[in-house]
């Protein structure tokens, strides 16, 4: 199935003001998350996908590139206002003149796809099966502004270890879905997609498949609908890795003071980074529709929009995307946004997730969980607090890395979900 027959349709927050929206924004999910089920399927069947860009789609992409209008930028401020506009010039040139989609999209149809109706929508997801029969199953969820792209780098070394220094012992057959409303995943048309109805279609995706016990990893909102799955469904996960741990405090203050002064000294050095970087969930929690106007109308704007995520979020020696992210990457990703027009429907989780409560509190994750903590991530959470919220049994503290760890930090985030998985058999 082609991916348009896939797709149905086709002035600075102060430092405490930015801290709590956005706290309230991504920790909204420990204390409510849809009110009922998902809605059985009339339609189980699972049916292949190829992506499948039409031509007529790329020439116009390649017009409004030419036409593209930049803003002015004042000197010598480099990324400190937004995306530089130097790199993003070179960036939409590169992108005009040597970006190869066709070459990508043969990249990632390399992997097995797959679309299902789940809750009346079409979800579309890779299902690489690992040729070891004994292997984990591993469902891989991503975040914003992030897609399938991201673990395009992860899933041979995950299915097929012996490959990539590796060992048979530790091969998973890999499940990497796109969120309903990202890629190309249908985009709902009612609202009420929060993260905790993301984590009941996922939980029937995982049943469909035939996968009763499987093992769940993800960062960015794939690590908080993660959380939810494990919440609601904890005699199915063998085990939570999550490389975007958060957790409130402890609420017993005695507790709470017994954390060590270098976590907390770390978190509020991110939450003082934050601060100026909450911006984009304070509109895309409110009023995302007014947003997806410009960007879904511009391929600058939505590149713009993207990049500076990737700029800002990762650890980068130099400063530069391109210390950790290949042009190519960037662009991959930012042409499954543009071709598929899901900005808007994709920015819509932070509305749904301010918008519509939990129908009950999540309570303690008795599952087996590991942290993979980077130094850059956009939260630290100390590992005290998140003991109070997560069966933690593994915890680590990687020497370098950022918030997209499958692209960032390929080979550190891939040994931790070995280990932790070999752990527990």
């Amino acid at each position: 199935m082609s991916a348009v027959a896939g797709m149905m349709t086709t002035t600075r927050l102060p430092v405490i003001a930015g801290i709590l929206f956005t706290l309230s924004v991504l920790l909204s999910a420990e204390f409510a998350v849809a009110d009922s089920p998902i809605r059985p399927s009339a339609d189980t069947t699972v049916r292949p996908f190829t992506i499948q860009i039409p031509d007529a789609d790329i020439a116009d992409l390649q017009q409004r590139l030419v036409r593209a209008r930049l803003p002015d930028q004042l000197q010598d401020v480099d990324w400190r206002y937004g995306t530089d506009t130097a790199y993003l010039a070179e960036l939409l040139d590169y992108w005009q003149h040597e970006f190869d989609w066709r070459a990508q999209e043969q990249r990632l149809n390399q992997f097995d796809q797959f679309v299902t109706d789940i809750d009346g929508l079409q979800m579309h997801f890779i299902h690489q099966r690992s040729p070891h029969a004994h292997a984990t199953p591993l469902l891989i969820t991503h975040g914003w502004p992030g897609s399938i792209v991201e673990f395009h780098k992860i899933i041979e070394p995950l299915t097929r270890p012996e490959l990539h220094g590796g060992d048979i012992a530790d091969a998973f057959h890999v499940v990497a879905p796109s969120l309903p409303g990202f890629a190309f995943s249908e985009k709902p048309s009612q609202p009420g997609y929060n993260p905790e109805k993301m984590a009941h279609m996922l939980a029937a995706l995982m049943q469909r498949l035939g996968y009763d016990k499987y093992g769940a990893q993800g960062g960015d909102w794939g690590g908080i609908i993660n959380r939810i799955l494990a919440a609601r469904y904890p005699d199915r996960l063998i085990g939570l890795h999550s490389n975007f741990v958060l957790a409130n405090p402890p609420t017993d203050p005695e507790l709470r003071a017994q954390t060590p002064t270098a976590d907390l000294a770390r978190r509020e050095q991110r939450q003082a980074f934050m601060a100026n970087e909450t911006a984009y969930q304070q509109i895309q929690g409110s009023k995302p529709q007014t947003l997806g106007v410009g960007l879904n109308d511009s391929p600058a704007g939505l590149a713009a929009w993207i990049v500076e995520k990737f700029h800002g979020w990762s650890d980068l020696p130099n400063n530069h995307p391109e210390d950790k992210f290949s042009k190519d990457e960037l662009l991959t990703n930012i042409s499954v946004y543009w071709f598929t027009g899901s900005i808007t429907s994709s920015a819509r989780i932070y509305y749904e997730n301010r918008a519509v409560p939990m129908s009950e509190p999540l309570g303690f994750v008795s599952v087996p969980t590991a942290g993979a903590i980077f130094p850059k991530e956009i939260y630290l959470t100390p590992r005290l607090w998140a003991e109070q919220s997560y069966n933690i049994v593994r915890w680590t503290e990687m020497p370098r890395g950022g918030h997209f760890a499958a692209l960032e930090e390929t080979e550190l985030l891939l040994a931790d979900i070995r280990a932790f998985f070999r752990q527990l058999q």
